[in-house]
């Protein structure tokens, strides 16, 4: 990223921005203090009608009124006093009275391939004749950071977000296409140059802050700490090495990474609004599909009440009334303790063999459109499927579920039972971990020292290109490859490749893509013949999918490039060609996790 010396002179924070499907949370420390830990920034926001002030946690949720359901100005914040919409705790609490005019967990949009994400879908369900005005994910997540950024600037006019050192932290399973969208996202937000970090890996980053110099105390080489992380939306899962470099010193080294898996707090919310209807219904009172929205909502609220205390043993929940078939108006119901622990540790969490594997269901041949929640809500029998046999030493838990001492000690019991030996690392803040760890990440960048986590590509990868030739007849051009990634290239870094060739523009065109784990001496720009490599008897090249697309440009033009590769934090391959006369850039993405294109 160029910067100019005004820029430059404004950079003195590093910042990480958790916007998590649940909350958004804001960490900050100073670039130049390395003793510092990361602090908390506290994200002023409205809370009631009229009311506005400062919390840890700005909820993940947008609220559009109608135009007379609240006074002038209810909506007012210190820099903004004509705001029309909310986000965070009043646009939260108002999602269990109306519902349709409250959007949550839009983040678990951005991974849904079954629908355009940047089309205006949300609130999805909303009745046709609905006045509330719909956005597309892409515009609820760009709000949501634009709330951050404003306030950020607010507080800071001096140093202005976008020219802090930014990270922001997505799952560690989200795909190229909801990475692409969360940027897309933050660049509408003011945020063009953020970059992105597994949450996990956040978490661990948040971890070790926390412990200083004494982390490599708690752990030795050999050891795998497993990173179990329980959000509103996903669950992520994440196995991370300790090595020794040979002289003493210790690192890290990220191992697997587990599938997107749509599941977490809210399913729980809506097994919890489920078995109150339920009970309801059996009462004689009948709770229709949109007091359900807005039970799953009040379920939740119990849910985080009772989990943050363990002395609050009921709650009660309030459905909102729907015309004369509800006496009264609205119906009350109690959530006690003992349903929510039933439902919740025996529902998501139960005690399963080490073999497990989710449950595959039937599908339906046809369904309502909506999100792809994970069609198996036992969470430990995804776990098992990830560990595979694999045997972690140590638990780092992250994500507001499992801030419920009662979930991690069942987690810790099935781990256990698949191994004796299992310790959990403890000391970090499961709601603010991710974000105190971005920012933690966000210095270690920014003054180009400290632990970084290390996940270098497994294998070498190469993109192939036409050789320019006399054509014969029956045989197809010859392919050669040119090495982009060096095997063990390390995220974060990037490679110049000298070599200059011709690209294909204004047209559709093919890009090959190989990789070998056979060829680790090759740096980047070695050229391999295709054919030979993959003819021999031990071939030392595999094909893997190819991406094509249409690059902007005069059609059928092709013109001289040079190219540039980087391996980004989140295992992406990206490919930039750089035109040799007018250096305007074209750029592919490739995931070197499962090599999907």
């Amino acid at each position: 990223m160029n910067k100019t010396a005004a820029t430059v002179a404004h950079q003195r924070f590093a910042i990480g921005i958790d916007l998590g499907t649940t909350n958004t949370a804001v960490g900050f420390v100073a670039i130049d203090d390395d003793k510092a830990a990361p602090a908390v920034f506290l994200l002023p926001q409205v809370v009631a009608a009229q009311e506005s002030r400062p919390l840890e946690l700005l909820p993940s949720f947008l609220y559009q009124p109608a135009a007379t359901e609240l006074p002038d100005g209810a909506l007012a914040l210190p820099w903004d006093p004509a705001r029309a919409f909310a986000v965070g705790a009043f646009a939260r609490d108002r999602a269990s009275s109306v519902p349709g005019r409250v959007i949550a967990s839009a983040k678990s949009w951005l991974v849904h391939p079954g629908v355009d994400r940047r089309a205006a879908i949300l609130p999805f369900g909303a009745a046709a004749d609905s006045d509330v005005k719909k956005l597309s994910p892409v515009d609820v997540q760009a709000r949501l950071l634009g709330h951050v950024c404003e306030a950020w600037d607010h507080a800071h006019p001096e140093a202005p977000l976008a020219q802090q050192h930014v990270v922001l932290t997505v799952p560690a399973s989200f795909d190229v296409v909801a990475r692409t969208l969360t940027e897309e996202a933050a660049a509408a937000a003011g945020l063009p140059h953020c970059v992105l970090l597994e949450e996990p890996q956040a978490a661990l980053y948040a971890w070790i802050a926390f412990h200083g110099d004494a982390w490599r105390k708690q752990v030795a080489p050999g050891d795998q700490i497993l990173v179990v992380d329980v959000g509103g939306g996903t669950t992520d899962f994440s196995l991370i090495a300790v090595t020794d470099d040979g002289a003493g010193n210790l690192s890290l080294e990220r191992k697997a990474v587990g599938d997107h898996i749509l599941l977490g707090g809210d399913n729980m919310d809506l097994a919890l609004a489920w078995r109150v209807k339920l009970r309801l219904e059996g009462e004689g009172k009948n709770v229709d599909d949109w007091q359900l929205r807005a039970l799953t909502h009040s379920c939740r609220q119990a849910k985080e009440a009772m989990l943050e205390d363990k002395s609050v043993d009921e709650r009660t929940v309030v459905i909102p009334g729907r015309g004369s078939k509800l006496i009264g108006g609205s119906i009350k119901a109690t959530l006690t303790r003992a349903e929510l622990e039933e439902s919740l540790v025996e529902g998501f969490f139960p005690v399963v063999d080490a073999n497990a594997k989710p449950q595959q269901l039937k599908r339906a041949g046809l369904q309502t459109l909506g999100l792809p929640y994970a069609a198996d809500a036992a969470i430990t029998r995804h776990l098992a499927a990830f560990l595979n046999g694999q045997k972690p030493t140590a638990l780092l838990f992250n994500g507001g579920v499992t801030r419920s001492p009662r979930l991690q000690e069942r987690i810790v019991d099935v781990v256990k039972g698949w191994q004796s030996s299992v310790r959990v690392l403890g000391g970090a803040d499961l709601d603010l971990a991710v974000a105190k760890g971005a920012a933690s990440y966000a210095r270690v960048r920014a003054q180009h020292k400290g632990l970084r986590i290390k996940g270098g590509a497994a294998r070498a990868y190469y993109v192939g290109f036409e050789k320019s030739e006399l054509a014969v007849p029956g045989m197809a051009p010859r392919v050669d490859a040119v090495c982009i990634a060096p095997q063990g290239m390390e995220e974060g870094s990037e490679a110049e490749i000298a070599t200059v060739l011709g690209l294909v523009v204004g047209e559709p065109a093919q890009f090959r893509f190989f990789a070998s784990r056979k060829r680790a001496e090759d740096k980047a720009g070695a050229v391999v013949d295709v054919a030979k490599a993959l003819s021999a008897s031990d071939p030392e090249l595999v094909e893997v999918a190819p991406i094509e697309t249409t690059l902007l440009g005069t059609a059928g033009a092709l013109v001289p490039v040079t190219l540039r590769s980087r391996v980004t934090e989140l295992g992406t391959l990206e490919l930039f060609a750089q035109e040799s006369e007018t250096l305007a850039q074209h750029k592919l993405e490739f995931s070197i996790r499962g090599d999907e294109a």
